[in-house]
C-alpha cells in the first residue's frame, strides 16, 4: 500500500477554517464581515469598519471573533489553531482606520497562527486576516 504524498494537503482540509464574527458595541461606528471564513487554503476573512467613533457609554468596543478549528497537517498529524479574540477600544473621534489598524496589531502581536492587514481612510476601513499556519498546536 502506497502513502500519501504528505507534501501537499487534502481538498477537504484546505477547505476548513475559522469563521469571523463582527460586533460593533458604539452607535456610530459599525463593523460588517464581508468574507467570512479564513481557510488553511489561503482564503483570508474580511471585515468593513465605517463610521467615527462616539466612545459613549460603557461599551465603546470593536470586537472581532476568529473561531478555533482542527486540520491535518502536512505530516499527517492533527493541528489545533486557537481562535482569537481581538477588541479595539474606541476613543471620542477615532477613525475607521484606527481602529482597524489596533485590531491588525492586536493579531499580529499576539502569538498564534493569523497575520492581519488594515487599509482604508477615516470614514472607511478594510481589515484581512489571513492563516499563515504558524504557532499550530498538535491535537
Amino acid at each position: 500500500m502506497k502513502k500519501e504524498d504528505p507534501g501537499c494537503y487534502s481538498e477537504t482540509e484546505l477547505d476548513r477554517g475559522a469563521e469571523l464574527t463582527a460586533v460593533s458595541y458604539d452607535r456610530t461606528q459599525s463593523a460588517l464581515v464581508t468574507a467570512r471564513v479564513a481557510t488553511v487554503g489561503g482564503k483570508a476573512v474580511t471585515a468593513e469598519i465605517s463610521g467615527v467613533a462616539t466612545a459613549k457609554g460603557e461599551d465603546g468596543t470593536v470586537n472581532l471573533w476568529l473561531s478555533s478549528f482542527n486540520f491535518k497537517g502536512r505530516d499527517g498529524e492533527m493541528r489545533k489553531v486557537p481562535g482569537i479574540n481581538a477588541v479595539a477600544k474606541l476613543a471620542p473621534r477615532q477613525g475607521a482606520i484606527d481602529t482597524a489598524r489596533a485590531i491588525a496589531l492586536y493579531v499580529n502581536a499576539s502569538r498564534n497562527a493569523y497575520k492581519a492587514t488594515a487599509k482604508g481612510d477615516r470614514r472607511k476601513a478594510q481589515i484581512n486576516i489571513a492563516f499563515t499556519g504558524k504557532n499550530c498546536l498538535l491535537a
